[in-house]
């Protein structure tokens, strides 16, 4: 660890840049916890340059806690639909609703008060106590921790254990009695826009001199990085059902992968079963249809977190009444016009576009 006086340099230097360099980002002009809350789940994962309109289409709709927890969630996953991850849009709504119930409307000032609501990790926790509340915890999210592991040499992998306990211990140390969140929000800027994951913009940065990896020429060495795992590739097939120009979709549960958002129905066939075979199978135990299965309409290739799919479409003609079971709560005939009413998966709206049934200009 390094003695405080070099910390507090570090920090005053990275303060004075950032209020001189910083993105206008419209989370950045508030202190409001909620607002700040939604800025952070909705950057998880996704760039900022995708979240910007998303979080004021939200807000707008949403200004306020209980405005978000009085919502139903469908509403709430259609104004999702596109940033994906949507187990955060589902975390952000539950949470929400604890608020208004438990907790008057008000989050909590406590890192782990926030971080026993659902879908608020250590990292949100302590962005939103650091910035609204002015709390002095570290917020460790991938660009903090680049910085961190560079400067002062962290030369382990930054997800083991004692590697995260000295990153955080930097991180800390870093963090003034007053206004720590303005800290933390300049080392994540930092992280962004110049300590970028590869070839850093060194004779940029504002801390340059106090690097341990750029004096040893070792800045794309850090992070350590673990070997990337290759995803496991799954085939699904999927039904196109029309009647009287709309087509049929089925909602997920509520949990789980996509849980609570609309998709054509379908699934994953046993091994060595056909696509006709499979989609039979499916629809006859968990919609109560009978089907016969026509030609390929299109095949969507989609990836997640943990697999990468393709979903081969097929056209169908169907007898019976949906009754969803299993993977499925509900089922709906949806004409174009109401497509924007409904959080539909990303594989059905690739589908749906690809076969111009939606227009491709919708939002992704």
């Amino acid at each position: 660890m390094q003695n405080s006086r070099t910390y507090s340099v570090i920090s005053a230097a990275l303060v004075a840049w950032f209020q001189e360099a910083r993105r206008d980002l419209p989370w950045r002009r508030t202190k409001d916890p909620y607002a700040l809350w939604v800025s952070e789940v909705m950057l998880q994962q996704t760039q900022v340059a995708t979240v910007v309109p998303y979080y004021e289409r939200f807000l707008a709709r949403f200004p306020t806690v209980e405005a978000l927890a009085d919502a139903d969630l469908g509403e709430v996953l259609a104004l999702w639909q596109g940033l994906g991850y949507y187990g955060r849009a589902r975390n952000l709504h539950a949470a929400a609703r604890i608020v208004r119930d438990e907790m008057g409307g008000h989050l909590p000032r406590d890192v782990d008060a926030l971080r026993a609501l659902p879908g608020i990790g250590e990292y949100i926790a302590a962005a939103i106590a650091s910035t609204a509340f002015d709390v002095r915890a570290p917020s460790l999210d991938s660009n903090v921790i680049r910085v961190i592991t560079r400067v002062f040499d962290v030369d382990t992998d930054p997800n083991l254990a004692p590697a995260r306990r000295l990153i955080r211990d930097h991180a800390r140390a870093l963090l003034p009695p007053e206004q720590p969140g303005l800290v933390n929000q300049a080392i994540m800027e930092l992280g962004a826009v110049i300590c970028v994951a590869r070839n850093p913009d060194c004779p940029r940065c504002p801390i340059n001199a106090y690097c341990a990896a750029r004096a040893l020429g070792i800045q794309n060495a850090r992070p350590v990085r673990r070997p990337r795992r290759e995803l496991p590739h799954r085939d699904l097939v999927a039904a196109l059902i029309a009647r009287e120009g709309r087509l049929l979709i089925v909602r997920r549960v509520p949990r789980g992968l996509l849980g609570g958002l609309w998709e054509l129905p379908g699934g994953e066939p046993q091994p060595g079963e056909d696509a006709a075979a499979a989609l039979a199978r499916i629809l006859r135990a968990d919609l109560g249809l009978e089907v016969e299965v026509g030609t390929l309409a299109v095949t969507t290739a989609r990836t997640y977190s943990h697999f990468r799919a393709a979903t081969a479409v097929h056209r169908c003609a169907a007898t019976g009444v949906p009754a969803p079971t299993g993977p499925w709560d509900a089922a709906q005939w949806l004409s174009p016009a109401e497509a924007p009413r409904y959080a539909l998966t990303g594989a059905t709206l690739q589908a749906l576009r690809a076969i111009a049934w939606l227009p491709a200009t919708d939002d992704a």
